[in-house]
This record gives C-alpha cells, structure tokens and sequence, in this order.
C-alpha cells in the first residue's frame, strides 16, 4: 500500500496506556466519602494529596474516587497524548487509512444528499470500556453503536498476520474499513428484514465486508490501493471466514453457527464492493449470500 505521506485522521483515540481496575463506588469512592466524613480536616488533607498525586500520575482523582470507580489514565487525541509514542509508523498507518475511509464515504454520501459523520477510532491495549461494555483484546476489533466509536487493540494486527495467517497492511485496512462498514450502517439505518439471528447476524458482517470493498475500490483509484494489495485483502478475509477459523480451532465447521460469514462468502462480498465501488451492490438483505 502506498499510504505515506497521505492526510491523516484528528479522529483517532489514543488509550493504549489507559490502565483499569475492577476498583468500584463500592471501594475507592467509599474510601473517598469516609475520609471526608470520619477524618475531618486530615482526611480532607489526604484527600487533596491523593488528588494531587494521581493527577500527576495522569490519572482521573475524581473518576476513580467519586465516578465509576475504574482507576484510568485519561486519554486525549492522539496529538495530545505524551505518555505513548505519537508518532509511530502503525499510528501513523491507521490514522492514514481512516482518513481515507473519511474522504471515500463523505464523498459518497454528498452524492446521495447526506452528510457524513465521521467515526472515533480508539487504540487501546489489553482491555476498554465502551458505551456498548468492558471488552478485552480477545474480542478483537469491533464497532459500538452506542457511541459510535471502533476499538482496536492494535496487537490484533500481530495476531491477524502470525495466527492467522494474513500478514500485509492492506490486511490491516480491510479490517479497519470493516469496522467503518459497521458505522455505515449504523447511519443510513443498517439491514432490515426478518430473519434468524446468525443469518442477520452473518448478512450484516458481509454488507460490511461489502463496505469495506467499496473503500478498497476508491483507495486503489487515488494509488493506495496497489495492484498486489486486493488479494492480500481478500486473503485475510478468506482467512477469518467462520468456516475457517472453526476448522483451525476444533477441526470441523458448524455452519448453524455462524455469525460473520465462510471464507468464500467473505472474500466473495469484499470483491463485490471493490468491483463495483457502489453501495446498491451491497444488498445483503435481498440477495443471494
């Protein structure tokens, strides 16, 4: 991918030193309040020294002993985080990608009489709080609508390259233009229709891979998409098809099970879109999967 030296995303969260403790109301922020009300002016002395100690630190005081409870470092923009390398070549790289989903998808949009509202991406390590709950690096990548974020523990892109099996950035920007596939949804009102929950569940993870496609085909128009680059992607899109995966795990596919789609059926979807670059080449809800 020829992604260097390319506009990048203010959209982009950096929470990757962002720390959590399963620390409640119940504990600290009772703490807080029984210091206040047992230790008179010496507990309030602590208070205000503890106060001042964590916020150095680059904690939240207020959060920790009177919010949720949850001990975290406060995040800011990328360009306002001092505490994480803000320039690293992988920030610069999905900073560089979601910018360019930005100008494919406000472009669309402006055509079709719409605005585009842009979604946060937030990098973090290990475990994150969302709008939609607390997640861990396990759940890799996802989209919450409630706040309209994606979350991405960037070691998932280790993870995609050594286990399974699909190295390579545009790899990494599939993954990243599926997640913004999700938004895509979530703005223009997502799938409709009655169905089974794993088949809507399944039509929904290829219109995103469709979306993610239709990214692919304008990124190659502008260069950055390279000749090498589509089967790349559709590499790692065979390569985490439900089929797949659960032949790698337990050596044998249950497709009632299914939620994302099989490996042909992904790769296929993702054609689709970088084929034709138009949403109405996406219909997951009426036609044939």
């Amino acid at each position: 991918m020829r992604w260097q030296d390319r506009r990048q995303s203010d959209n982009v969260e950096d929470r990757r030193n962002e720390r959590m403790s399963p620390a409640g109301i119940g504990g600290l922020g009772a703490l807080g309040l029984g210091l206040l009300m047992r230790g008179g002016s010496k507990g309030l002395l602590v208070l205000i020294v503890l106060f001042i100690g964590l916020k150095a630190c680059g904690y939240d005081p207020v959060r920790l002993f009177f919010g949720d409870g949850m001990l975290t470092q406060t995040s800011s923009k990328i360009e306002n985080q001092s505490s994480t390398p803000v320039n690293d070549e992988r920030t610069r790289f999905v900073s560089t990608v979601l910018a360019s989903t930005e100008d494919t998808w406000s472009k669309i949009f402006t055509e079709k009489g719409a605005h585009y509202t842009a979604p946060d991406l937030v990098l973090f390590r290990n475990a994150v709080r969302s709008d939609c709950g607390t997640a861990s690096s396990a759940a890799g990548p996802f989209y919450c609508p409630a706040d309209r974020r994606i979350y991405l523990d960037e070691t998932f892109f280790d993870q995609l390259a050594r286990q399974f099996g699909a190295p390579g950035e545009a790899a990494q920007a599939y993954v990243i233009a599926h997640e913004v596939g999700h938004h895509v949804q979530n703005l223009t009102g997502g799938l409709s229709g009655q169905r089974q929950e794993n088949e809507a569940s399944v039509r929904t993870e290829l219109q995103a891979d469709c979306y993610a496609g239709i990214w692919a085909h304008y990124a190659a128009r502008q260069g950055m998409f390279e000749t090498d680059d589509i089967n790349i992607a559709l590499n790692a899109a065979h390569k985490i098809g439900d089929d797949t995966l659960q032949q790698r795990t337990q050596g044998y596919a249950v497709p009632d099970s299914f939620t994302h789609g099989t490996a042909e059926q992904r790769a296929a979807w993702f054609k689709r879109g970088f084929d034709s670059g138009a949403i109405s080449a996406c219909n997951t809800v009426n036609d044939d999967i």
